[in-house]
């Protein structure tokens, strides 16, 4: 059960593993380490645990903040659903957004991403006729930056001095594309701007845009979803309750409103917690899931800090983007209204999207450089009978972070009638987008709320409301330090930063830490274990 840290529940002295921060990647390592039979216990800063997970309540409305769809859930021999059946016991449901998963809207042209290799394939080479070997040679890229991965990842949880050993080798051929950018790739395959700028028209997923960004996190996010995508059954709030009893069960818990001032470290070895209100909890490991920065600039000591010289790590890597998310209510069904459970990605009709990036932040009267639509209330089969008769609708941009820095520091709903008016202005300007793509829903609108990067820094502690972390570059990928052990003994890394952006590579993330502390092979055990609860549901079937 998740309690208030404020209740002053009945803690135990010491645990196995004490986790800070309750996003996915900390969710994942406490539930798999809970299944190799350890006390876990979860911290978690906010009311409410589950990071980019939770969802958030407004008069007759919920809105998920970061989960708007995933991919590989339909797919049963997909590493990531047998990562969520095994951290949730399986009860964790997931519903099929439909064929067409992505729409990317260009100026008045629109371009749909469907499911399935072959038809994704067929429908791209419906628009660009002429581009039918590039589109293949495109996908096949995709395929091989994937595959690159695996020993890659496997390699950041090695021992030590098997990873000095076989390290070198098991990351090589990674290196092939992910040292690319994505534009570099795509422009070796064609020439064609207007099928580039398709092609990369999930790129908001992850952030950067296509000249800055590594391949393979563009490859990661495409093979991602070539499946089609998905969404949570209840919502993503569903992610926290199904994982939370796996945690329970093995006497561990979430705490929220448990905010951590330091880790505690003694002869170089992590011993425990100090938290805001000057108590101590130890444990024989200590985890971060509070992101690299936050965790180096805030949560080790200073002298630990200067010693390993973990500020010089830091330079090697930057945030990524910030962003504003505009939280719509509507009056009327999900149905009465036709809105799609179909993702929009809409932009400008001239220039590249480096193009457009730049002549935004130089200028925010620009046009945005990219806006996400999002339905979550009609992804989910379960909403009409949570909230009957109202919807609601994402959307979702970038904004640099110094647009609000003045207010940095001042508390959340009490900044002040200039920032208010800035983010009337923007809600505006994004509704104005939202028209243009669905004119029925005009007039029809009960109730919005613009977030801000200040508002992500406060909820999930990122220094600079970035999205994602650290950003997907290709020198990103060559950071070693990027992984779940530290030089502190006990003192663990996981989340995003240390594998890729979203909450596939968080969850997975979980894997990586769990690996390093344990020493055991997580993910055969997962698979013989997700292959066991599936025979045992068809017998009983």
């Amino acid at each position: 059960m998740i309690q208030s840290y404020k209740q002053n529940p009945n803690l135990q002295e010491t645990y196995d593993t004490i986790v800070i921060g309750s996003g996915m990647g900390g969710l994942s390592t406490a539930a798999i380490l809970s299944k190799q039979g350890q006390k876990v216990l979860v911290l978690e800063k906010h009311y409410t645990p589950g990071g980019f997970t939770h969802v958030f309540k407004r008069k007759d409305y919920e809105w998920d903040v970061g989960i708007h769809y995933i991919g590989e859930m339909q797919r049963e021999s997909s590493i990531l659903k047998k990562l969520f059946d095994y951290v949730t016991d399986g009860n964790l449901k997931w519903a099929d957004i439909g064929e067409v998963y992505d729409r990317i809207v260009i100026g008045d042209q629109q371009y749909d991403f469907v499911k399935g290799v072959s038809n994704f394939k067929k429908q791209l080479v419906s628009y660009f006729p002429d581009e039918e070997k590039a589109i293949n040679s495109y996908v096949d890229l995709v395929f091989e930056a994937v595959k690159t991965s695996k020993n890659y990842y496997i390699s950041k949880a090695l021992p030590p001095f098997l990873e000095k050993i076989i390290g070198g080798f098991m990351k090589k051929p990674f290196y092939k594309l992910a040292d690319k950018t994505t534009y570099e790739v795509l422009r070796s395959l064609t020439k064609n701007e207007s099928l580039i700028k398709v092609l990369t028209g999930q790129y908001g997923d992850y952030g950067l845009p296509p000249k800055e960004s590594s391949f393979y996190m563009h490859a990661s996010v495409v093979r991602h979803y070539f499946d089609g995508g998905s969404f949570p059954i209840g919502g993503s709030s569903q992610i926290v309750k199904t994982i939370d009893p796996v945690i329970e069960a093995s006497g561990g818990t979430i705490l929220t409103n448990a905010a951590v001032v330091s880790v505690i470290v003694e002869k170089n070895k992590a011993i425990g917690v100090l938290m805001k209100d000057g108590k101590s909890i130890f444990a024989k490991n200590i985890v971060s899931n509070a992101g690299v920065m936050t965790t180096y600039n805030k949560l080790l000591p200073g002298d630990i800090v200067d010693r390993f010289k973990l500020k010089n790590q830091l330079q090697q890597v930057k945030q990524s983007v910030a962003h504003i998310s505009l939280y719509i209510g509507l009056e009327g069904s999900p149905q009465e209204l036709q809105l799609p459970k179909t993702n929009y990605w809409i932009y400008p009709a001239d220039g590249d999207h480096d193009t457009c990036v730049k002549r935004y932040l130089d200028d925010l009267s620009q046009p945005f450089p990219v806006v996400y639509l999002s339905f979550p209330s009609a992804k989910d089969p379960d909403w009409n009978n949570r909230y009957p008769g109202k919807s609601t609708i994402d959307i979702i941009t970038l904004i640099p972070y110094e647009t609000f820095e003045k207010w940095k520091g001042s508390p959340w709903k009490k900044r002040g009638e200039e920032y208010e008016a800035i983010k009337e202005e923007i809600a505006h300007r994004l509704l104005k987008e939202l028209y243009k793509q669905l004119p029925q829903v005009e007039g029809k609108i009960n109730c919005y709320e613009l977030s801000t990067p200040l508002t992500t820094e406060h909820f999930v502690n990122y220094e600079k409301g970035e999205i994602y972390g650290l950003d997907h570059s290709p020198a990103r990928f060559r950071q070693s330090f990027l992984k779940p052990r530290t030089k502190i003994k006990n003192f663990y890394l996981t989340g995003q930063d240390i594998v890729t952006a979203g909450v596939g590579g968080a969850l997975f993330s979980g894997v990586l830490t769990a690996m390093a502390i344990t020493g055991k092979n997580i993910l055969k055990k997962v698979q013989r274990i997700c292959f066991l609860m599936r025979n045992t549901k068809n017998t009983l079937d």
